[in-house]
């Protein structure tokens, strides 16, 4: 109808989902608001006192949230005429940015002498911001008044005091401040003890739950400091000074009503990342110890996603974690502040990141491991620690105080972080376990060397996943391997050992002081040629129980190789992890031969090799002999058809010694599965799991299925029906 027409909308970036399907041809134009210099220039005008001007600013600045909102030219007006005032009265404003809720409530009632008795206005202005803040409008009008019985003479000091204002063209429209005046208020509904004559104004809003439940939050995101607000009305301090200047009476059945919300109630409310911040940024904003104690001690776990803020809020509640066993970290790298540009200096950056006034919350958040006996698990991943918060972790980790005893370290930044973490943990006394991932080549392994070459060095258990190292640096490895005597298992998973690297491995397990039992060489570019050492190794070696080659391409050869090895009666080796290593019907037919005789072979995973037919036959023929030990067998994705199920049924009917046997992700059909189903309703054998698939669930398998629960109750039976595995079957038998 108006094809020259534009449309000029103005609304909160959240509101856009709504508004683009509606719209053909947008502009989007961001309103910043103050810049960070803006905001330094306001101050530097409202003081006019250089000094003045800039401890306030730096105040606002350590409190992020804050500063953020900050960026509205009416919170930094209150921001200043709130601290400036403080100054002025030679009281000291820092305690007053801890929090918004503490920033909002000291100016508004330093606005207004004390027994102002407003409290009949303050209540209707809470119950107005409230409604509004539901129905996501900002304005109320003179009749909105009325239905309140409150006169336009009743708002004059509000008005006055700037806390409210008129509509410059239509007097009887007013609104708050700015919107988080409004959502101040809207807490303070919630706050205030009710009135009967309240019941009857209330119909649209809804009570406490409804105001902190996620689903309402998502459709109104305006809710969410509303809620945040609350909790800081919750404080006892605030609640008597707010009853002190305007007479009123505060709840104080507010904390129960909080502690029952469905962010903090919900046993599953720390499963995902966002409500565990929603959390602690509640809890921090209260500034009441009691009730973060109720919430807090109580936790097991906890995985902390930390940027400048969140230092602050998980600072303060984690010390209240009493029963805390398990810590994640994640350290996210702050971005650039607004006025350094990326061509400066790491240096800049890194000051930028390492603001003087978020370390004391660092060094508290970090004090936890010297305080708390309980926590025994710390894993840092995909963060970045700047020299000082680096600085501060390890003087914590590597205190006579700290009890951790597993530590895992993945993907840090920048480079030299891994290795002062390593150096940390020399000596300690209580670290069993350490896992480090690193996908950059760095200089961890050499402090790593030193680690294990300590004579008080108690690792237990060392992974060592995605690892890239010279020839030189996986020989000192396996010097230092030789020289400690703790370690019992080791995981290089993923690494880049080679061939050449695994042989200066294998003469460190011929050491006769070797005690490693458990070995793990999953994907560390290994080939056949390699497996004729190994076999050497496996005659002599006096403690290895446990060996995982999976994801190697070892072939029918290197499998032939290793059986040479494993037939030999000083061979201690119990669990062998050959998945998906390019092994065939004939490299089958090696291990069954070995498995024919008496063997120390325990756990065997063949999974992700096309072994066929034959191969089955040949496995299946061993597990029917008297001498075969096998308790596990693994056989996920090896392509085994229907034909194979009859060798398969006859070991389920005889073999006494199998506890353990994974046929899935197989195509067994349904004759297959039938088969195995009716050996099994009539079976006396020691088999208590069985994996398989089953494309075709029909009632008469159903019907087996029962019968077997009802005659041999300690079998499990996992059809697979769910999801595929993720892991390798066998991979719970490896500590990971």
């Amino acid at each position: 109808m108006l094809p020259k027409a534009a449309l000029l909308v103005t609304t909160r970036s959240w509101a856009l989902r709504d508004l683009r399907p509606l719209m053909e041809q947008p502009i989007y134009i961001r309103v910043e608001g103050f810049l960070e210099e803006d905001r330094r220039a306001y101050f530097l005008r409202h003081f006019g006192e250089e000094d003045q001007a800039t401890r306030a600013f730096e105040l606002m600045r350590s409190n992020a949230a804050l500063f953020q909102l900050g960026s509205a030219p009416a919170v930094c007006w209150m921001v200043c005429t709130s601290l400036k005032l403080q100054m002025e009265n030679g009281e000291d404003p820092a305690p007053t940015c801890h929090t918004r809720t503490g920033l909002f409530l000291h100016f508004l009632c330093s606005r207004f002498p004390k027994g102002a008795e407003l409290g009949r206005t303050l209540r209707a202005l809470s119950l107005l911001a409230a409604q509004g803040l539901w129905a996501q409008m900002s304005v109320f009008h003179a009749e909105d008044l009325e239905s309140l019985r409150v006169q336009e003479s009743d708002l004059r000091p509000f008005l006055d005091r700037g806390i409210l204002r008129r509509d410059r063209d239509s007097k009887d429209c007013y609104s708050f401040l700015h919107l988080s005046f409004q959502q101040f208020f809207t807490a303070l509904f919630y706050a205030l003890e009710k009135e009967e004559e309240e019941d009857g104004h209330a119909w649209d809003i809804g009570d406490v739950q409804k105001l902190l439940s996620g689903e309402e939050r998502l459709q109104n995101p305006d809710l969410i400091q509303a809620g945040h607000f609350l909790f800081g009305l919750a404080n006892e301090k605030r609640a008597t000074e707010l009853e002190t200047t305007f007479g009123c009476l505060m709840s104080r059945e507010i904390k129960q009503e909080l502690l029952r919300c469905d962010i903090i109630c919900d046993e599953d409310r720390y499963s995902t990342l966002t409500d565990l911040k929603e959390v602690l940024h509640c809890l921090y904003e209260s500034q009441e110890e009691e009730l973060v104690k109720g919430v807090m001690a109580p936790l097991r776990e906890i995985s902390l996603h930390l940027s400048a803020t969140d230092i602050v809020t998980s600072s303060f509640c984690l010390k209240h974690c009493r029963s805390l066993e398990k810590m994640s970290l994640q350290v996210i790298k702050a971005k650039l502040p607004e006025n350094v540009t990326a061509s400066e200096s790491d240096a800049e950056v890194e000051r930028s990141q390492d603001d003087q006034h978020m370390l004391p919350f660092w060094t508290d958040l970090c004090s936890v491991f010297g305080t708390n006996k309980d926590l025994i698990i710390l894993e840092v991943n995909n963060s970045f620690l700047s020299a000082s918060l680096l600085r501060i972790l390890c003087e914590q980790i590597a205190s006579d105080t700290c009890h951790l005893q597993r530590v895992v370290i993945k993907n840090i930044s920048p480079a030299d972080a891994y290795r002062n973490l390593c150096l940390a943990l020399q000596g300690h006394k209580t670290v069993t376990h350490l896992r480090l991932r690193c996908s950059t080549q760095n200089d961890m392994l050499p402090a790593l060397c030193e680690v294990l070459r300590h004579p008080k060095c108690n690792l237990q258990y060392l992974g060592l996943v995605s690892c890239s190292a010279t020839t030189q640096q996986w020989a000192d490895l396996s010097l230092a391997l030789k020289v400690n005597q703790s370690l019992t298992c080791v995981n290089l998973s993923n690494s880049e050992l080679l061939d050449e690297g695994a042989k200066l491995l294998y003469t460190t397990l011929k050491h006769p002081k070797c005690l490693l039992q458990r070995l793990s060489l999953e994907n560390c570019h290994l080939t056949e040629a390699i497996c004729k050492d190994l076999a050497a190794v496996l005659v002599v070696s006096r403690e290895l129980m446990h060996l995982c080659l999976a994801e190697n391409p070892l072939s029918d050869t290197g499998v032939k190789f290793l059986c040479e090895g494993l037939s030999y009666p000083e061979c201690k080796l119990q669990t062998l992890v050959l998945w998906n290593c390019d092994i065939t019907s004939k490299g089958c037919c090696h291990l069954a031969k070995l498995l024919h005789e008496k063997s120390s072979l325990m756990n065997l995973d063949l999974g992700q090799n096309d072994i066929g037919v034959p191969g089955v036959q040949g496995l299946c023929e061993a597990l029917k002999k008297p001498l075969c030990n096998l308790k596990r067998l693994w056989l996920w994705g090896c392509s085994i058809p229907p034909a194979s199920c009859e060798n398969l049924s006859y070991v389920l009917s005889c073999n006494q010694t199998l506890i353990t046997l994974d046929l899935g992700q197989n195509p067994l059909g349904y004759s297959g599965v039938k088969l195995l189903f009716e050996t099994l309703t009539h079976a006396n054998g020691t088999l208590q799991t069985l994996r398989l698939k089953i494309d075709d669930f029909t009632d008469e398998l159903d019907k087996l299925l029962k019968e077997i629960e009802g005659s041999n109750p300690q079998l499990t039976i996992d059809t697979e029906n769910q999801e595929p595995w993720k892991k390798r079957p066998s991979s719970g038998y490896f500590i990971v």
